[in-house]
């Protein structure tokens, strides 16, 4: 890049750049490390694609990270075209293409994995981009995103990527503290495409949210409103309406101009539902774009398993297409997820039912965008959108350069909704960034394995959760933590005490690889429980260990032999019997052996009620776990029977393609 950064970024990509995206590309010229906090829309993947450019062009590695895996895979497509193939790979755990390209594509999970870990790929590690920053916050995944910037060498430098963070500056402030390096924050607060948020009553229909209370206010009070006996009929004629659906909606944002919309549903079941309903009664495409949608369709198809195509999804999935109508939800097989997204992309899908993991880092903008609620269920109880929930999917709304403005619509049933709480979460992103920092095992044992005591304190006290809670035992919480974690490694044979202080043993070398379930797997695969399983008890136990429980999910049981026998075998190691006793593998045996034996996906299929790309994502978690299993272990005999099992399971529809 030339050195007048104003001149050339006029013309970066074809595109004049905004104030912010220049603000935040001299911060990258000049070194630091750059904060972008700007909302949904606004163009924050240009300055990413700047550090990219900037650093391929002199030979410096670049990592680019996402939140979830199906995000790197479409980044590693993306960047592939972009890209001369061999300048970019992807690492995701379960998948690595090209390890040694200087751009690599992965799960923020695995640059926390490869800094423990001393990996070479990060010696020379110019600039890490962190998308989505705002995870940081996440209840049940947030460590690893500060585990990433604790752990990051000194030399490199961070762009974090985030919707709008109300205390960029605090979170700026921290990097720069423990980094010792100037972290710049740039904020972007108005749209490129400003947003108009809207609310659709079930009963009135278009409305504002002071008229959805003066209504509210109605009900709840007729007798005391002066009003109320003029407009007495006219409420008992409104209540006798059955309540609009979302097919009544829909026919207005046509009427008004305002498609394409995408709908976000909090219920997989609701996007086909709703999709399916809508495709009786509107079919949105004329012929020639009808005929458009059936070739991408076809071509996409023909590149993936036959068996997809008989699937009643897929099946229905075309239905909706042929009509302009699609559906998008996380138990979507990934092929037919990235024909909705390549129709969609095309202009080919006018109505998209979604739920939230489509504006995961998915930049596929619409005019408008619908809530068919402002409620979901967070898996224990019904709760609000939070406002950075909201502003994340409300951001979908507004296509830069095409609309004028977006729309962000809210179907209400005002008789249930909290007007206070609503009006919190659509008139600002207000949520700050908390840290919700825990120590794991795994950090704790590599942390005695490569750090002396005096750095085991100084990185303790680094994290976000201390910088934020200073003066309120932020940092004694922590070390409290890490000192009962410690304790209990060390009675059970993880550490042990060495003339220079402690040291890992066996058991705590193989736990400082692995990542998920760390003392369960080393009590199944570092004892000499391991030399007596075959490769099924293998699969057996981990497909339990993995397994993320749901009420609603049921598996057929024909089979207990195995998982009877793995019970035996595991029953003198107190630790494993009491899990599996408490947490029984049976269930899932006649799924796992069907699979690892050869059967089709469809014939899999009847062992399950689990949706096709639910079955697929717990699949690639055990391939996950396999790959660490193969890195934490010295025995030749395991690694050489997890690689069998892999050959075996990694195949047709759950194998990834690019």
């Amino acid at each position: 890049m030339s050195g007048n950064v104003e001149e050339e970024s006029i013309n970066f990509h074809g595109l004049k750049l905004d104030r912010f995206q220049i603000e935040a590309i001299h911060s990258i010229e000049n070194n630091h490390s750059v904060v972008v906090s700007a909302a949904t829309g606004t163009g924050k993947t240009l300055i990413a694609d700047y550090v990219i450019d900037k650093y391929l062009k002199v030979g410096k590695r670049i990592i680019y990270t996402a939140p979830i895996k199906a995000l790197s895979n479409q980044k590693y497509n993306d960047f592939r075209h972009q890209y001369e193939d061999d300048k970019v790979g992807i690492l995701t755990g379960d998948v690595t293409i090209n390890s040694e390209a200087p751009l690599l594509i992965m799960t923020t999970e695995i640059y926390r994995n490869m800094l423990l870990s001393f990996d070479p790929s990060v010696d020379e590690l110019a600039y890490v981009i962190f998308d989505e920053i705002h995870y940081l916050g996440d209840i049940e995944r947030g460590t690893v995103w500060e585990e990433s910037v604790i752990f990051s060498k000194a030399h490199t430098r961070f762009l974090c990527l985030s919707a709008t963070i109300p205390n960029a500056k605090q979170f700026a402030n921290w990097v720069s503290y423990i980094k010792k390096h100037p972290v710049d924050v740039v904020v972007e607060k108005k749209r490129a495409v400003p947003l108009h948020h809207m609310f659709y009553d079930t009963e009135l229909g278009f409305k504002t949210i002071a008229e959805i209370e003066e209504h509210k206010q109605l009900d709840k009070y007729p007798k005391y409103h002066k009003e109320f006996k003029n407009k007495k009929r006219q409420f008992e004629e409104l209540r006798s309406i059955k309540k609009l659906s979302h097919i009544e909606l829909l026919k207005e944002l046509e009427a008004g101009e305002k498609l394409p919309c995408i709908y976000f549903c909090f219920s997989r079941q609701l996007t086909q539902d709703k999709a399916e309903s809508l495709k009786r009664a509107r079919n949105y495409l004329d012929a020639q774009e009808s005929a458009e949608v059936g070739k991408v369709v076809r071509a996409k198809l023909e590149a993936t398993d036959k068996s997809v195509l008989t699937l009643q999804t897929t099946r229905l999935l075309r239905e909706c297409l042929s009509n302009g109508i699609g559906f998008h939800h996380a138990g979507l097989l990934p092929a037919l997820k990235d024909i909705v997204e390549t129709l969609f992309s095309k202009g080919l899908i006018k109505v998209l039912f979604a739920t939230e993991t489509f504006a995961v880092g998915i930049n596929m903008p619409a005019k408008t965008v619908c809530f068919d609620s402002l409620e979901k269920f967070d898996g224990i109880n019904f709760r609000y959108l939070n406002s950075k929930e909201y502003f994340q999917l409300a951001g979908r709304a507004g296509r830069r350069g095409i609309d004028e403005q977006g729309f962000a619509i809210s179907v209400v049933e005002r008789s249930m909704m909290d007007i206070q709480k609503v009006r919190n979460i659509t008139e600002s992103d207000s949520e700050p960034l908390q840290s919700q920092f825990q120590l794991s095992i795994n950090t704790v044992l590599n942390l005695i394995h490569s750090h002396t005591e005096e750095q085991q304190q100084i990185i303790l006290r680094s994290s976000f959760f201390s910088y934020q809670k200073v003066g309120k035992s932020g940092t004694s919480k922590i070390i409290t933590s890490f000192e009962k974690k410690r304790a209990k490694l060390i009675r059970e044979n993880y550490i042990a005490k060495a003339l220079n202080g402690l040291e890992l043993t066996e058991k705590g070398l193989f736990a400082m690889r692995i990542y998920t379930q760390e003392i369960l797997v080393t009590e199944a695969f570092c004892t000499d429980i391991t030399k007596s399983l075959t490769n099924l008890e293998i699969l057996i136990i981990i497909g339990r260990l993995v397994y993320e429980d749901k009420r609603s999910i049921k598996f057929k049981t024909e089979q207990k032999q195995i998982s009877n026998t793995v019970l035996k075998k595991i029953s003198k190691n107190k630790t494993l019997n009491k899990y599996f006793r408490d947490n029984p593998s049976f269930f899932l045996e006649s799924f796992l052996k069907e699979w690892y034996e050869g059967c089709e996906f469809l014939d899999l299929m009847n062992y399950t009620n689990m949706s096709e790309g639910d079955i697929v994502r717990y699949i690639r978690q055990i391939l996950d776990l396999l790959q660490q299993i193969q890195h934490a272990t010295i025995n030749e005999e395991l690694r050489a029977k997890t690689r069998e099992i892999q050959n075996k399971i990694d195949r047709d529809v759950v194998a990834v393609r690019f």
